[in-house]
């Protein structure tokens, strides 16, 4: 028996999906404009290789960071209080970068951001996927890939029009994800706590024993029944990250060095493309909620590998590419991290969720950054082995996930209330 709750009145689940998702937009915004403005303050401010380097080397770690910490704090302290602090986090370290012209100040604000955007999107998802229910959490949670999208889309568009402005186009792609995070934070104080997490709080206080409240310790997501979803998940996503990642730092590279277009031609054809991903993320929210998601990702998972066998086998050149580009938007829709969201906030029960979500956010994160290290160096040795390699890990990745999820029937939120049954010993 469940503890008696106060009557509160709900938010709308969508405006809980939008202003929560914003975290999506924010973290795609920042990573990519990062690239660009520091490319910027290299040549007007004067920083150095090794310090773009570390520089970019430190957003993307703390970012994993960032993950791990956020989602054990929104599962012990609640995702308001989390989601309140970290954008607060992103604003100052903006800020830094807008202001600073030094090397230190500017990392500084690197790790602000890095950290605050880790630490905001599993609490964030969370939030979204507690204010729904049964027959809208895939879609809201797919339309936070849908915001992931548009923030990608802000920079680029950005890009196009301050780009050429020196320090202070740097500075203005910087402010654009900065103002977005002003906005958003005003959002969130409309957002309250889930009504899921303070459930589970008050019936773990009072003693009393339902799944939520009672599965809590971290341990257990080693045990059955929740280590084979959450091994399922980190290996899903780590692997199948790889290959995104690449594709989304190095494609311009592709082109330029390997195919021998100009870096504009790059940025038109990224735009070309951006409608395929934005419509099948779209399509996404409509199957997300229903058993045709299975069939989905199958047809999805397909066109992951096939994107990166098509150039390695065929070789790099403007054709390839341009298919290849168009099964990625097809494939990420269906069988990437979409779905992986999706399948993480049903897995796990309200005082793991979000950090299983950090976890598993996290390693793909320090899994891309070690490869992008050397990923240069690989595409200037050989291209076509280097994509034949991402098309081996995407299949084993998602290999895993056939083996976690295929035919899975319910979700932790349809017995969250109920008493809990023994653990396997």
């Amino acid at each position: 028996m469940s503890a008696p709750a106060p009557v509160t009145r709900a938010p709308n689940p969508w405006w809980v999906a939008l202003v929560c998702g914003l975290a999506s937009f924010i973290d795609a915004a920042a990573i990519v404009s990062n690239g660009i403005a520091l490319t910027i303050y290299q040549h007007a401010i004067g920083i150095s290789d090794l310090e773009l380097g570390v520089l970019s080397a430190a957003l993307t770690y703390c970012i994993a960071i960032g993950a791990v910490v956020g989602g054990w704090l929104g599962d012990r302290v609640g995702r308001r209080r989390v989601f309140l602090v970290t954008m607060a986090m992103i604003i100052v370290g903006i800020g830094l970068l807008v202001a600073s012209t030094t090397f230190w100040l500017l990392l500084v604000g690197e790790i602000l951001i890095g950290l605050g955007t880790g630490a905001d999107l599993p609490v964030s998802l969370a939030s979204i996927a507690e204010a729904a229910d049964d027959h809208n959490r895939g879609k809201l949670i797919g339309f936070s890939g849908i915001l992931w999208l548009v923030g990608i889309l802000a920079v680029v568009v950005t890009s196009i029009f301050v780009g050429d402005l020196g320090h202070v186009g740097g500075q203005l792609l910087y402010g654009m994800v900065g103002v977005v995070a002003i906005v958003t934070l005003a959002l969130r104080w409309s957002i309250p706590e889930s009504q899921s997490w303070l459930a589970a709080r008050r019936e773990r206080s009072a003693g009393v024993k339902t799944v939520r409240a009672d599965r809590a310790r971290l341990g257990l997501l080693l045990r059955a029944p929740y280590a084979k979803p959450f091994l399922a998940l980190i290996l899903f996503y780590a692997l199948t990250n790889l290959g995104a990642n690449t594709g989304g730092q190095f494609t311009t590279f592709l082109w330029v060095n390997v195919i021998g277009t100009s870096v504009s031609f790059s940025s038109t054809i990224n735009l070309v493309m951006f409608p395929i991903g934005l419509v099948c993320g779209f399509w996404f929210m409509r199957i997300a909620d229903t058993p045709a998601r299975w069939t989905y990702f199958l047809v999805g998972a397909g066109c992951m590998v096939v994107q990166y066998l098509l150039p390695a086998v065929l070789g790099f050149s403007m054709w390839t590419m341009l298919a290849s580009m168009a099964l990625s938007g097809l494939g990420s829709a269906f069988a990437f991290e979409g779905i992986m969201k999706v399948w993480t906030q049903e897995s796990f029960p309200v005082l793991l969720r979000t950090t299983a979500q950090g976890a598993v956010l996290a390693v793909a994160r320090f899994a891309a950054g070690t490869l992008a290290i050397v990923t240069p160096m690989a595409m200037n040795a050989g291209p076509r082995v280097l994509y034949a390699g991402l098309a081996l890990v995407c299949a084993i990745g998602l290999g895993f996930a056939a083996w976690g999820f295929k035919g899975k029937q319910g979700t932790e939120f349809d017995i969250e209330d109920e008493v809990p049954d023994p653990l396997p010993a």
